[in-house]
């Protein structure tokens, strides 16, 4: 579809062919009633919108009659150049599923410029797709890994849910090689291939993931070293001046070291970055990825290991 056939479209006809695309290329199929409960239309536009992408971008979707839905098509290039954060927030959040456009911000020429933290690493949509497809299929995906410990490895991972540690996306998954669940960087993640079909067994399932199923409830409170802890508790929205958190355990770790949270347990880190502090470290005790926390020292014979390969 050129920029020309674009064009000739009006605005809501590119945001529900923008859906489309995302729908088929990063879940793995679109079905009528998708474009219908998005965007309030009859089921009779919904299937011009689905005949209109089909016609104009041949090869990216194929239609599955015994599934009755459109499912990606062998030779699919994308027609809509979604940056990696839209993608991300619309997979995690629903947000931002029509056409991507390059709107001028408002107070580009004033000093009012909201300015944001850049990450320096995104996923590539690739792959980040065939991880997505997995997750919504609930099938095996084949992948070459590479990890400082172990190097370049050949895995099959059941993936289920994407985690964004603030620096860097996940993805939670059981590893068939190691025989247990992990998470695993994306971007280091290479020459994906979804599994569609292949059996999936019980224990790898991921309600049989106890640090996924596992809530921890943490308190954390101003740091003792901070001088005006009043100053803190305004920040943080702090109740009795405690803030009350629940957390997946195989997201704890990240969270607290994001938040830059000292959780040693005589509150012993210095410094203006250590706002906060975790008032009970047991807390977080039998948490895998608990090393990540500032300050935290796991009890002997924890059994605390790696936070992801």
């Amino acid at each position: 579809m050129s920029n020309e056939q674009l064009a000739d479209l009006t605005q809501p006809q590119r945001d529900r062919l923008a859906f489309v695309e995302l729908r088929v290329r990063f879940i793995g199929e679109i079905r009528r009633q998708d474009l219908v409960t998005r965007f309030g239309i009859q089921s009779a536009a919904a299937s011009r919108d689905l005949a209109l992408y089909k016609k104009q971008a041949p090869g990216n979707i194929d239609y599955d009659p015994k599934a009755k839905s459109y499912v990606l098509g062998p030779s699919f290039q994308p027609v809509f150049d979604f940056p990696p954060e839209r993608v991300l927030s619309w997979l995690t959040q629903g947000f931002g599923d029509g056409e991507p456009m390059r709107l001028k911000a408002p107070f580009a020429n004033t000093l009012l410029v909201s300015e944001r933290a850049t990450r320096l690493t995104h996923p590539d949509l690739d792959i980040l797709a065939s991880v997505t497809r997995a997750i919504h299929q609930e099938c095996p995906l084949d992948i070459e890994y590479h990890s400082i410990s172990s190097g370049r490895t050949e895995r099959e991972i059941l993936p289920f849910a994407l985690i964004d540690t603030g620096l860097r996306w996940h993805v939670r998954a059981f590893d068939r090689q190691s025989r247990e669940f992990r998470d695993f960087v994306i971007t280091r993640i290479k020459r994906p291939r979804v599994l569609k079909g292949q059996p999936v067994a019980a224990h790898e399932l991921s309600d049989q993931d106890i640090q996924w199923t596992r809530i921890v409830e943490l308190e954390l409170v101003p740091h003792p070293d901070q001088p005006r802890p009043e100053i803190t508790e305004m920040d943080y929205g702090m109740r009795e001046g405690v803030l009350r958190m629940k957390l997946r355990a195989a997201t704890a770790g990240y969270v607290l070291r994001q938040w830059s949270v000292d959780c040693s347990p005589d509150h012993r880190l210095r410094g203006p970055e250590y706002r906060l502090w975790l008032k009970d470290h047991l807390a977080i005790y039998g948490v895998r990825n608990a090393l990540l926390a500032p300050g935290y020292a796991a009890p002997e014979n924890s059994g605390a290991g790696a936070a992801y390969d």
